[in-house]
């Protein structure tokens, strides 16, 4: 029985053969060598539908060892860090009360049609005496999660971001502390199946390098490439993000934010079911075979965090 997985477009699937080296013929025998190894986990509860393996398999180039690793610290972190990674016990009226403030939003056109998906960022949108960048970030996983599961554009071509700084205070900066940055960044490169492609920062306002000299030396060198600092230049930004691409309120012709955003509420609320199925997966570190996960460490801010034991 071929596996059950949606289908990709004609482009995607080329992409998929030719950037993440998928083979078609064997993403049946992939999936089941992944499910079996999770099979021998005590420690871990993970969803095993084969939509969502294959989703890990892609965001891994096919790498078994490193989509077992991902797997792996994707239920790890949201079991142990349920109010800072959206895992359990979600309230979903909660953050969709946060969602609504349209911080952070995807666009529904990749760049240039056929590349990768386009979040828009913009810290300014929420009252940081109000909320915490914190349950900002917390409210934009439930987004993520449909992302994860839905969303073959991003798993395939990956995410270009672009952060629109205008209007960003003092007060925001502040909840930009060294531990939720490491939090977030270890999240995004050891635990997400999404390849960042890109991330561009635009109306940045003074006291920025600061935020971004500290977070910078926390990701890989490759995603260190991949930071594009514009300052106010428009023409910088639109060079490799042409105008066209951005949201309409941007002068450009991909979606208006608000209906992005009532688009988003629906399918969030249509979520509901899959985050009270979300409370039975999840890790127990009593369970786990050979060295427990040194959790001070694999945040520690000194050098690079140690290596998950996953085999």
């Amino acid at each position: 029985m071929p596996p059950a997985i949606r289908p990709l477009s004609p482009e995607l699937q080329k992409a998929a053969v030719e950037k993440l080296n998928e083979i078609p013929e064997k993403i049946e025998d992939d999936i089941a060598a992944l499910r079996e190894w999770i099979r021998q986990q005590p420690h871990l509860k993970a969803r095993t539908d084969d939509q969502t393996l294959v989703n890990f398999l892609r965001g891994c180039k096919y790498s078994l060892e490193r989509t077992k690793s991902k797997i792996d610290r994707f239920y790890t972190l949201r079991t142990k860090y349920p109010d800072f990674y959206a895992a359990h016990k979600v309230d979903v009226d909660k953050l969709l009360e946060i969602f609504r403030l349209g911080a952070i939003i995807l666009l529904p056109r990749p760049l240039n049609d056929n590349g990768p998906r386009i979040a828009l960022l913009r810290q300014a949108m929420y009252d940081p005496s109000v909320y915490t960048f914190q349950e900002v970030n917390h409210a934009a996983g439930l987004m993520q999660q449909i992302m994860l599961n839905e969303d073959d554009v991003a798993i395939v071509n990956g995410m270009i971001s672009i952060l629109d700084l205008a209007n960003v205070t003092a007060g925001h900066f502040l909840h930009m502390t060294p531990t939720f940055a490491k939090k977030m960044t270890v999240f995004q490169e050891e635990a997400l199946p999404l390849r960042p492609q890109g991330v561009h920062f635009i109306n940045t306002p003074a006291g920025f390098e600061t935020i971004f000299n500290m977070v910078k030396p926390m990701l890989s060198k490759k995603q260190q490439g991949r930071l594009y600092v514009h300052g106010n230049k428009w023409d910088a930004l639109y060079d490799q993000v042409p105008q066209k691409y951005l949201p309409i309120e941007y002068g450009g012709e991909n979606g208006s934010i608000p209906d992005i955003i009532a688009e988003w509420e629906q399918r969030i609320l249509a979520y509901r079911s899959f985050w009270d199925e979300e409370n039975n997966y999840g890790t127990d570190e009593s369970l786990r075979l050979g060295k427990a996960v040194d959790f001070e460490s694999l945040f520690g801010l000194q050098g690079s965090f140690r290596q998950l034991n996953v085999d």
